[in-house]
């Protein structure tokens, strides 16, 4: 193949599939062939134009979430890559900043950039990108299923960041995609009690998807306040208005509350709630390289079965179509991929 294809957006709803040259690898970068890209809530924002403008640069190829297979290395990178199958963390971090030293590379000083965002991302037949943000994958590896990596990876940091014990009860907010992948980690972690609260629990099969997950119990969210102030932990996924308060009512006193989530409004937690029940919060925002290594082992180990959510998958030519799909609210949408 000689020639490549990638979807552009211009600007808020104007995209276009473009047909250049195969990108060539610079120093120290590879090339991707593309195997499978997924489609989450930032990137129906980055369509619509509601992404705040510091987080993204039109014109740009969409796609910050995708598995593929190393074609070729630029100088300086290690031609052994070739034919491996990889991922690839998303934030371009400076790696020299304090907060990069410290393993913080969400929360690089030197300026926000990601791939998809801000840099060409994997709505494409290639990726460009550097070496050292690649993860390999084993051999054999289910590249449709590792599409997923990036949204476990960051399922990942809050697990980090939660420090689950055995025999606690949990509870997940949220039952998209990271939060039956975040109800898989959890489960690894042999909890009394695991419950996912999505507004879709009376829908059997969304019910049957979560306990595959890992749930023992799916409620929505009326039914859950009958169980405020029982769980030991409860991490946030959703990123709607009112799911972080949501979290913190679910709390036990001195519990611990993990929110993911970053919704265009919130009606929000109550300090006063929080210190006086002496709550513990920590937040999420991307994957630091900890957490993609992390997320890697446990696909690699078959902890994580992320094929179990994906519902479509669909060409580059209708990436309009995967856009509206993710936009409709259709309970039956899981996961999107584009495959290229």
């Amino acid at each position: 193949m000689n020639r490549s294809r990638a979807v552009v957006l211009d600007g808020p709803r104007r995209h276009r599939l473009a047909t250049g040259p195969v990108p060539e690898p610079g120093h120290a970068e590879v090339r991707v062939r593309v195997a499978a890209a997924g489609l989450c809530g930032s990137d129906g924002e980055l369509y619509r134009g509601g992404r705040p403008a510091a987080y993204c640069r039109y014109p740009v190829t969409p796609g910050h979430e995708w598995s593929g297979t190393v074609e070729a290395v630029g100088p300086g990178a290690d031609p052994a890559l070739v034919g491996r199958a990889v991922v690839g963390e998303g934030f371009r971090a400076c790696r020299r900043c304090e907060r990069c030293r410290a393993g913080d590379t969400t929360l690089c000083s030197a300026g926000y950039a990601e791939t998809g965002f801000t840099e060409p991302g994997a709505f494409a037949d290639h990726l460009v990108l550097p070496d050292h943000l690649l993860h390999l994958l084993a051999p054999g590896a289910d590249l449709r299923a590792a599409a997923l990596l990036e949204p476990a990876a960051v399922v990942a940091a809050a697990q980090l960041a939660a420090a689950p014990q055995p025999g606690e009860r949990v509870a997940v907010v949220g039952g998209g995609t990271i939060g039956l992948l975040t109800a898989q980690f959890l489960a690894a972690s042999s909890p009394a009690e695991l419950t996912v609260v999505d507004p879709r629990a009376d829908r059997p099969d969304r019910a049957e998807l979560a306990q595959r997950c890992g749930a023992t119990g799916v409620l929505t969210p009326d039914k859950a306040e009958a169980e405020a102030g029982r769980y030991d932990l409860v991490v946030e996924t959703a990123g709607a208005p009112a799911t972080a308060h949501a979290a913190s009512r679910l709390a036990r006193r001195g519990g611990r509350i993990v929110l993911t989530g970053i919704p265009e409004s919130a009606r929000g937690l109550d300090p006063v709630d929080l210190v006086v029940r002496r709550l513990t919060l920590h937040t999420v925002f991307g994957a630091p390289s900890a957490a993609w290594s992390l997320a890697v082992r446990a696909f690699d180990a078959g902890l994580l079965d992320t094929a179990a959510l994906i519902t479509h998958e669909l060409p580059l030519e209708e990436y309009d179509t995967a856009v509206a799909l993710l936009d409709g609210r259709d309970p039956g949408v899981g996961k999107v991929l584009l495959r290229p």
